[in-house]
C-alpha cells in the first residue's frame, strides 16, 4: 500500500523541450511542462476539451534520459509524486509551486529513427 501514497500518474504531451541544469554539486535536474487533456460534454451537448498544465522535475539519470530523448510535443507517461515548495521573491512576496517529481517515464510517441533500442 505504500506505493499508493503520494503517487501521480499522468499521460500527456510536452509543452517545451526539457531544460537540463547542472548544479554546482554535480547533480543534474531537468524541468519540463506536460499538458493533459480532459474531454467532456457541456449542458448543451457540445464537446469541450479542458487542458491542464503540469510542472515536472527529474533528477539524476532520469533527468539525463529525459533531456536526451524527449522533445516538445512528444506524448509521454510519467509516474512520480506531488511536491509543494515556496520561496520569497525580490519584492518579499511568497510564491508557491506545485510540481511532480518524476520517478519513471515512458515515451509513447516514437519512431524507430529516434531511439537506439
Amino acid at each position: 500500500m505504500n506505493s499508493l501514497r503520494n503517487s501521480v500518474q499522468l499521460i500527456g504531451h510536452l509543452g517545451k523541450d526539457p531544460e537540463l541544469k547542472k548544479l554546482e554539486d554535480g547533480k543534474v535536474l531537468t524541468r519540463i511542462t506536460l499538458a493533459t487533456n480532459d474531454t467532456y460534454k457541456n449542458n448543451k451537448g457540445e464537446k469541450v476539451t479542458s487542458t491542464q498544465w503540469h510542472n515536472l522535475i527529474a533528477w539524476g539519470k532520469t533527468a539525463e534520459f529525459m533531456e536526451k530523448f524527449l522533445t516538445k510535443g512528444k506524448e509521454i507517461a510519467i509516474q512520480g509524486k506531488l511536491m509543494h515548495r515556496s520561496y520569497e521573491d525580490k519584492e518579499g512576496v511568497t510564491r508557491y509551486f506545485t510540481e511532480v517529481l518524476v520517478n519513471e517515464f515512458m515515451l509513447l510517441s516514437k519512431s524507430k529513427q529516434e531511439l537506439p533500442f
